[in-house]
C-alpha cells in the first residue's frame, strides 16, 4: 500500500481514546496507531483474550472511521467476505449493481473502515487471496458489479492465536510482506486483575484467586492451552451469583471452585496423554491458588 493512496489517520486521537478504555496496553496502542496512520495494514498476534478486539474499537473511535468486524473460519469463503446478487431480485432483474448485497470487504474499502479479520489464520486461501489483491492494487473487480476502490481511509487488521494450530492455515508470506506485526501477549498480573475488579466488582480477594488460576494454567504441564482474563471474569461474576443462591460468601472457597470449574474447564485444553479428568486439573489450580495467594 503506497502513502500516496491512503490518508493518514489521527494518531494522537486513536492513542487518547486507547488510553481511556485499554488497561496496559499504551505501546501496543501507540504501535498500531502509528502503523495505521502510515497507511500500513496490521497482523496482530496472539492468544484470545488480550484485548485485541478492544483495542481496535477504540483506534477506530479516536480515528473517526468505522470498524467492520469479520470473524474468520472456514465459512468465510469469497463471497461471503465480498457479497453477492441477491438471488430473488437476479430472477426478475437480471444482474443489476442495485441488487448487489456487499459484504464486509466491499462495506469497508467504500466506508473507509478498518476491516478486522478476527482469527484470520483459519480464513480459507482463497479467502486471503481476495484479500492479497485488495492490499496491493486497493481496489477489486467484482463480476456483474464492477469495479470497487477503496477509500483513503481503508486499512486491514487481521487477528491471528499463535498458539492454537488446530484448523489453522498458513499465512502467505506475500501477506506479511504487505503488513506490519505486532504481538499482544498476556496482559501482566497487576493488569488483569485491574480488568477483572473493574469488570466485576467483586471482592479483592476472590479476584486475585481467580487471576492467579487463569495464570497458572497457562504453563500447567497437564494443559496445552490456558484460559485468558476472560476465564477470571466469567468465574468471579459466576461466583457472586452462586453466592446468592446459597446464602454464603462470593469468595466462600467451594463456591469459588464451582465457579471456577464452570469457567474454566471449557476454556482449557488438555495435554496429550493426561490421563485425568480436566475437572480433576482445574480443581488443584485453584486450590494451589488459593496456597500461593495464602503465602503472599
Amino acid at each position: 500500500m503506497s502513502t500516496s493512496t491512503a490518508a493518514r489517520l489521527d494518531v494522537a486521537g486513536m492513542v487518547r481514546v486507547a488510553r481511556e478504555r485499554v488497561v496496559a496496553r499504551i505501546r501496543e496502542a501507540e504501535v498500531v496507531a502509528a502503523a495505521l496512520s502510515a497507511g500500513r495494514n496490521v497482523i496482530l498476534e496472539g492468544p484470545p483474550g488480550t484485548g485485541k478486539t478492544t483495542l481496535l474499537r477504540s483506534l477506530a473511535d479516536g480515528a473517526g472511521v468505522p470498524l467492520v468486524l469479520v470473524e474468520g473460519n472456514a465459512e468465510l469463503t469469497p463471497t461471503r467476505l465480498v457479497g453477492h446478487h441477491d438471488a430473488s431480485r437476479v430472477l426478475t432483474e437480471d444482474y443489476r449493481p442495485e441488487n448487489f448485497v456487499p459484504g464486509p470487504l466491499t462495506r469497508a474499502m467504500t466506508e473507509g473502515a478498518l476491516l478486522y479479520v478476527e482469527e484470520f489464520n483459519r480464513v480459507p486461501e482463497e479467502t486471503m487471496n481476495v484479500l492479497l489483491g485488495v492490499l496491493s492494487e486497493r481496489e477489486m473487480h467484482v463480476p456483474r458489479y464492477g469495479r470497487v476502490s477503496a477509500r483513503p481511509t481503508f486499512r486491514l487488521v487481521a487477528a491471528m492465536n499463535p498458539f492454537d494450530a488446530v484448523g489453522t492455515a498458513r499465512v502467505t508470506p506475500a501477506l506479511y510482506d504487505r503488513s506490519c506485526r505486532v504481538a499482544m501477549g498476556y496482559q501482566d498480573e497487576a493488569a488483569e486483575l485491574q480488568v477483572v475488579a473493574a469488570t466485576t466488582g467483586a471482592p479483592a480477594s476472590l479476584v486475585a484467586r481467580a487471576v492467579r488460576a487463569v495464570r497458572i494454567t497457562r504453563d500447567h504441564p497437564e494443559l496445552r492451552i490456558g484460559a485468558s482474563v476472560r476465564g477470571a471474569i466469567d468465574g468471579v461474576l459466576i461466583a457472586v451469583e452462586l453466592a446468592t443462591v446459597r446464602a454464603t460468601t462470593a469468595d466462600e472457597d467451594d463456591t469459588g471452585l464451582d465457579a471456577t470449574l464452570a469457567a474454566l474447564t471449557g476454556k482449557v485444553t488438555l495435554a496429550d496423554g493426561v490421563g485425568r479428568p480436566v475437572e480433576d486439573v482445574v480443581a488443584d489450580i485453584w486450590r494451589r491458588a488459593g496456597e500461593e495467594l495464602g503465602k503472599a
